[in-house]
């Protein structure tokens, strides 16, 4: 029965443009899944982590932070809906301070950046199917964040949402929309290549 419902969301995800890397991330995470992971960490298994380094105890001068930032990207992990706070779109969209949302201020952040070390430091969001319009309207009121040559963003993959009885790709003919679901965070690895903008930041330097 299981076998069925993998070959099914195999079958959804193709149909709906599914990178094929997506797909085989998800058919091994659906086969684990059968085979009776859950996700869990014992607690036992955990160690507390008791001595971390700080930054404070590090000296860089401000001609390593230059060159340190003229090869780096701020990626911001933008997919997840508000919904724990009453919210119906991304949690960076939330007003926090004299009218500005997080993502108005991450924006202010990476300008301040790009003048102190003048670099171009590009900002690129993985929105998710869910968040990418109404982020990417926010990006707009800011068009100095541009870094030519890149996106503003890309997106998350997507895969459908299973039924707890027998594992095979639920169906909601009143919107089709809410059969998916975004993977989560870890997939920004799999989106990055099978978007090509792994290829293209490399190529940028």
């Amino acid at each position: 029965m299981s076998e069925n419902g993998l070959t099914s969301a195999q079958h959804k995800m193709r149909d709906a443009g599914v990178a094929e890397q997506a797909i085989t991330v998800f058919t091994h995470y659906y086969q684990s899944l059968e085979a009776g992971a859950t996700g869990l960490i014992p607690e036992e298994t955990i160690e507390p982590l008791t001595q971390i380094d700080s930054l404070a105890d590090v000296e860089v001068s401000e001609e390593d932070a230059r060159e340190a930032l003229s090869k780096t990207v701020l990626i911001r992990l933008n997919g997840g809906l508000g919904t724990s706070m009453g919210l119906d779109r991304a949690k960076s969209l939330l007003p926090v301070r004299d009218g500005k949302t997080f993502l108005d201020l991450l924006v202010d952040q990476v300008l301040a950046a790009r003048r102190r070390y003048g670099v171009s430091l590009p900002l690129i969001l993985m929105n998710s199917f869910r968040t990418r319009e109404d982020s990417l309207e926010v990006l707009a009121g800011h068009p100095e964040i541009q870094v030519d040559g890149l996106p503003l963003d890309f997106l998350q993959n997507r895969e459908p949402k299973l039924r707890a009885d027998d594992l095979t790709p639920v169906e909601w003919k009143a919107d089709p929309e809410l059969e998916w679901c975004p993977p989560g965070h870890g997939d920004i690895y799999t989106a990055l290549l099978a978007s090509g903008l792994l290829d293209a930041l490399l190529d940028k330097g």
